[in-house]
C-alpha cells in the first residue's frame, strides 16, 4: 500500500468500481499522487485529477517515471540549483562543488557530486571529509539520484544515513495556470532587490536562525528578488527568486505564509508574481526543492503544474 513518501511520485492504481456477477470490477489509473490521507488519495492523470476512496483501493504501488531526465539535464539543474543557493565557502574536487555556510541549511553545507572529482570514488569521499573536518564542520552529500547512485552505493558502506528524500520539481513558466483575479482589498504583492528584516526574520523562524553567512546565501545573486505581502502595516507572507542557469531557470525558494493567512492563495500570487518577473529576465522555466514528506506544499505546487524532475538525498556520517 501507499505511504506519504509516495506523494509527489506516479503510482498506478487498481480500484474496485463495481460488481457484477458477484465478482468485483476493476479500473486502473496511472498518475501523479499529489494526496493522500486515510480516507482518500488524489492521482493528477491525463484526464485530471482523480479522487478515489481508500475504500475502493485493491492495489497501489509507485512506478517509475514515464521518462527518466538525462544525466545532462540533472547536472544542469543542480549547477543551476547551486548557484541559485550560494554557499560563503566553496571549495572544489575535480568538478565536484565543496559549499560552507556556517551549518545553515543542508543544501549550503553539502557536496554536489556532479561531473569527475579527478580521483577513484574512495578517495573522493574521504577528501570530501577532510575538508569539511578542517573547517570544523560535519560533512555532508547532496546525492542527486539516479544520477548520484554510485555515489550513495559508497556512502551506504561506509554507513552513512540520509535525511528525508527532497523533490527537485520543475514547470516551463509558459505552462503556469493564469493568476487568479485578487479579490477588492487584497494585499498586493511587493518585489523587492533585498529583503526587508521582517522578511529575514520570517526567513530566521522558518530556518533556525539566520547566521551571517545566510544573508550571504540568500542575496549572493546577481538576479534576486524577495516577495513581500503586507496587510494593515503586518508581513503576511514571502517568497523568494533567483535567476541563473544562463539565464534559463527561475528557482524559489522560501515560500512561506504566515498561519493567520494561509488558504487565501498568497502562496500561488506570490509565485505567479516571482514567474511574471522571471519571464520578464527571460528565464524559460522554474525550479523548486520541497522535502517529499511536505505533503501540503506539495499538493499546492501539484497544482501549478510543477512535476517531479529528479530527487535527491543528504547524507551524513553515523551518529
Amino acid at each position: 500500500m501507499l505511504r506519504q513518501q509516495d506523494v509527489g511520485h506516479r503510482i498506478v492504481v487498481r480500484r474496485i468500481v463495481g460488481i457484477r456477477e458477484g465478482r468485483p470490477l476493476f479500473s486502473d489509473a496511472l498518475g501523479e499522487l499529489v494526496e493522500l490521507s486515510e480516507t482518500h488519495l488524489t492521482l493528477a492523470t491525463a484526464q485530471g485529477r482523480l479522487r478515489v476512496p481508500v475504500a475502493e483501493v485493491h492495489r497501489a504501488k509507485r512506478v517509475p517515471p514515464a521518462r527518466r531526465p538525462t544525466a545532462a539535464a540533472v547536472v544542469e539543474l543542480e549547477l543551476a540549483a547551486d548557484e541559485a543557493w550560494p554557499a560563503a565557502v566553496r571549495g572544489r574536487l575535480g568538478d565536484w562543488r565543496l559549499r560552507a555556510a556556517d551549518g545553515w541549511t543542508g543544501r549550503a553545507n553539502s557536496a554536489l557530486p556532479v561531473g569527475d572529482p579527478d580521483r577513484p570514488l574512495p578517495a573522493a569521499l574521504d577528501a570530501v571529509e577532510r575538508w569539511y573536518t578542517d573547517l570544523g564542520q560535519p560533512p555532508m552529500v547532496n546525492t542527486p539520484l539516479p544520477l548520484a547512485a554510485p555515489v550513495g552505493a559508497e556512502l551506504d558502506a561506509r554507513g552513512w544515513v540520509g535525511r528525508p528524500p527532497v523533490l527537485v520539481q520543475t514547470v516551463p513558466l509558459a505552462g503556469l495556470p493564469p493568476a487568479v483575479p485578487e479579490r477588492a482589498g487584497a494585499p498586493p504583492v511587493e518585489l523587492a532587490a533585498d529583503p526587508s528584516d521582517d522578511w529575514l526574520a520570517v526567513a530566521a523562524g522558518r530556518k533556525g536562525g539566520l547566521p551571517d553567512a545566510a544573508r550571504h546565501v540568500l542575496t549572493a545573486v546577481d538576479q534576486v528578488r524577495f516577495a513581500h505581502v503586507y496587510a494593515d502595516g503586518a508581513l503576511l507572507a514571502i517568497g523568494r527568486g533567483t535567476v541563473t542557469g544562463q539565464g534559463r531557470w527561475l528557482g524559489l525558494s522560501l515560500i512561506e505564509v504566515l498561519p493567520e493567512a494561509r488558504r487565501q492563495g498568497l502562496a500561488g500570487r506570490i509565485i505567479r508574481a516571482l514567474a511574471d518577473w522571471g519571464v520578464a529576465t527571460g528565464a524559460s522555466r522554474a525550479f523548486l526543492q520541497v522535502e517529499q514528506r511536505n505533503t501540503p506544499a506539495v499538493a499546492l505546487y501539484r497544482t501549478l503544474g510543477f512535476t517531479t524532475h529528479h530527487t535527491y538525498l543528504t547524507r551524513t556520517p553515523p551518529p
